[in-house]
């Protein structure tokens, strides 16, 4: 019996005007885009009409960035995805949800209402938050430390599944004639006690399609590659050469099978902001295009913040000081600074240049090209063990998205390498998980019927 072709996950990753900075200067986008919800209806719709696996929402609990540099302010992501919810039908829904400035109850039933909401399509992507400006919001003088912003996650994520199945599957009775609607011993209080939480549960949320919403992580550290192993479903990471990406990819998939779970239960997605034309010259034009409208002022103060520098020990047109912090030193986002330093390096690139190269997806692999020509460049990852499929960062929206939707897929599509028409309704189903097994089925719960006041 023949094995099933291996095919890829595609997730689009959608942010206002676009990925690249100067996205919203070019006269075809809306620079009020990123507030509108008809907009991100849109580009779900086109993500739905392409069968990609799910869109996904990043988001902070903080002002990011120069206001004059780009858009800035977002719309509350997982609010947004329940708008999202009713305007599709297929498509995955992944936000993201900060595990430092957040509580396990709150998100766990945030992410298991919109999990009810559309149908079994919810994912959450698990940050830990990194930046002394989000910590100031929550009364804090400066973030905690990185190892400790990932214990407190991982708890975190186990409370949170704990409370997805704090009720079985079939405790809802619904015995009209009875006059019972609920089995109280099938649902339970998780009385979680642990160095950061203290939870009684149960959810007031029933156990959702899913069973758990899919579980998303985007660190590529070693405390956030370990917390990856234990918990993550789908990991988005960025990777600038393909022997990064693959030197990622096995040691993941090695750490997973350590921990006693399947490697191919953890689907890896290196971020592409694909820039298409119908010629390469028409691409190269586009992206020459917006590199000329980058204003090198305000993305040398962000890269500054980026590197724990001042803004003046950076030249525009000499490259990086050789005094850098070691990644030892950084408590914030520790593997995009390496990434960033790493790619400063290994090009020998000034201020500017580096400026240039991330305008188009802070540290992600931009890809200039036909659509045949990038859908070889993700074939090429595909099949050589650097990646389960892709994370798709659209340069300008909607046009960079409607662009893969409508030339890149046919292409994957005709080579076999992508699914033609949806086969599942949940998220896990389009990303091949199995729902899980509810950790409480088969014990004996408690009586609820003390439980709330009812009043």
């Amino acid at each position: 019996m023949s094995t099933p072709q291996r095919t890829l996950h595609l997730n689009a990753f959608l942010m206002s005007t676009g990925h690249h900075e100067a996205s919203w200067r070019l006269p075809e986008t809306d620079p009020y885009a990123s507030s509108k919800i008809e907009h991100y209806k849109k580009l779900a719709r086109t993500a739905e009409r392409g069968k990609l696996d799910s869109i996904f929402f990043a988001d902070s609990p903080v002002l990011f960035g120069e206001v004059g540099r780009r858009p800035a302010g977002k719309l509350e992501p997982t609010v947004l995805l329940t708008a999202i919810a009713g305007a599709t039908e297929r498509i995955g829904l992944i936000a993201t949800a900060s595990t430092t400035y957040n509580e396990p109850f709150n998100l766990a039933r945030r992410f298991a209402s919109i999990d009810w909401v559309s149908g079994g399509r919810a994912g959450w992507n698990v940050v830990t938050t990194a930046g002394p400006d989000a910590a100031r919001n929550f009364g804090i003088e400066d973030q905690p430390a990185h190892a400790a912003r990932y214990e407190r996650a991982a708890e975190f994520i186990e409370v949170a599944q704990k409370l997805w199945d704090s009720w079985e599957d079939d405790a809802i009775l619904a015995d009209k004639s009875e006059g019972v609607w609920g089995d109280s011993t099938r649902i339970r209080t998780i009385d979680h006690e642990g160095k950061h939480f203290k939870v009684r549960g149960p959810l007031n949320v029933p156990r959702t399609p899913q069973g758990h919403p899919l579980i998303v992580q985007a660190g590529s550290s070693e405390d956030g590659k370990n917390l990856a192993a234990r918990y993550a479903e789908a990991v988005f990471t960025a990777h600038q050469t393909l022997a990064d990406a693959q030197a990622f990819y096995t040691d993941l998939k090695a750490r997973t099978a350590a921990v006693g779970r399947d490697p191919e239960s953890i689907k890896i997605l290196p971020g592409i902001v694909p820039v298409i034309g119908s010629t390469e010259a028409e691409a190269l034009e586009l992206e020459q295009e917006l590199d000329n409208l980058i204003k090198p002022e305000y993305a040398r103060i962000q890269l500054a913040k980026t590197l724990r520098v001042d803004a003046e020990e950076l030249p525009l047109d000499r490259q990086l000081p050789e005094d850098l912090p070691s990644e030892d030193e950084i408590e914030g986002a520790k593997s995009r600074y390496t990434l960033i330093v790493e790619l400063a390096r290994r090009e020998q690139l000034t201020v500017r240049q580096l400026i240039g190269r991330l305008g188009g997806g802070r540290g992600h692999r931009t890809f200039t090209g036909t659509p045949e020509q990038v859908a070889d460049a993700i074939q090429d990852w595909f099949y050589a063990g650097a990646a389960d499929g892709f994370n798709i960062m659209p340069p300008v929206l909607p046009s960079g998205l409607e662009s893969f939707v409508d030339h890149v897929v046919p292409i994957l599509q005709a080579r076999g390498l992508f699914r033609t028409e949806y086969t599942g309704r949940t998220l896990r189903e389009h990303y091949g998980l199995e729902r899980p097994a509810n950790r409480y089925a088969g014990t004996a719960g408690p009586a609820l019927t003390s439980i709330g006041s009812g009043f």
